[in-house]
């Protein structure tokens, strides 16, 4: 597991999307798993305008979805697959068949699931997997106590995890949903590259139990730490209860060029 600590969002954002076109440079046709929600949003916005200025070549991208929430109507703005085509698809100038994700208002949820499980494996796998964490150390909606090798499912949210995305339903945690479809930990460790960003002072503890912490199901994002390239990036404020700070610093500091992240 590689720690890089960065001043602020924008700058994670940016070392994200860096590697995103190093990686399309070298596989235009890389399958990116997205997150959802507003730590992302740097690396998107940066992406679209390396895409923008020519820098990066995204034509040939696919993109393919994290979790989804269960039971919200086609077409609802707050739906993952909504946000996903609003955040990413549209601005890198892709068509919605270049997109892929569970199909979150199916009769049989559990088909559904496996559907998608099968689809990034016939996809040839994700190449690069972004991640958010949550205040619990949840990655996806893989929440505490999630088994490390669980596969894409459905799965109950915690409240806490429903008062956090309150925020996205206009503070209304009566219209968020109390289920969803996500990757499992499993899915998400057989990406190649995963990269986790986490921002602000709230996800201090999480960071610190997920890079320092035992391995454990507690916290699902400490699996990262089984992954053979597993990135995570944390500015300054969530990277304030890491023991190991100035060691991650130093390192990332004398890393050469040619490795990227």
């Amino acid at each position: 597991m590689e720690v890089v600590i960065v001043p602020d969002a924008k700058a994670g954002g940016e070392l994200i999307a860096g590697a995103i076109g190093a990686l399309l440079s070298r596989k235009p046709d890389a399958l990116l798993g997205v997150a959802t929600g507003s730590t992302p949003l740097p690396i998107y916005q940066s992406l679209a305008d390396r895409v923008r200025s020519g820098a990066v070549d995204a034509s040939r991208a696919r993109i393919c979805q994290l979790d989804e929430y269960v039971g919200l109507p086609a077409g609802h703005p707050e739906s993952y697959r909504s946000v996903v085509l609003r955040e990413v698809v549209e601005p890198l100038g892709l068509s919605e068949a270049s997109f892929m994700g569970p199909d979150g208002s199916a009769e049989d949820v559990q088909a559904a699931c496996e559907a998608y499980d099968k689809a990034i494996a016939e996809a040839g796998g994700v190449d690069l997997q972004l991640l958010g964490i949550g205040t619990d150390g949840h990655i996806g909606f893989n929440e505490p106590c999630s088994s490390l090798a669980s596969r894409t499912r459905i799965k109950t949210l915690t409240e806490q995890t429903r008062v956090d995305n309150a925020r996205f339903f206009d503070n209304d945690i009566t219209q968020v949903p109390h289920h969803v479809i996500t990757q499992g930990i499993g899915t998400i460790l057989e990406s190649r590259h995963p990269i986790l960003l986490a921002t602000g002072e709230g996800k201090a503890d999480a960071v610190a139990r997920t890079v320092e912490g035992p391995v454990a199901s507690v916290v699902p994002a400490s699996a990262l730490q089984l992954h053979p390239h597993a990135t995570i990036v944390v500015d300054e404020a969530a990277a304030s209860k890491l023991k190991l700070a100035d060691y991650f610093r130093a390192t990332f500091a004398a890393k050469p060029l040619w490795q990227g992240i």
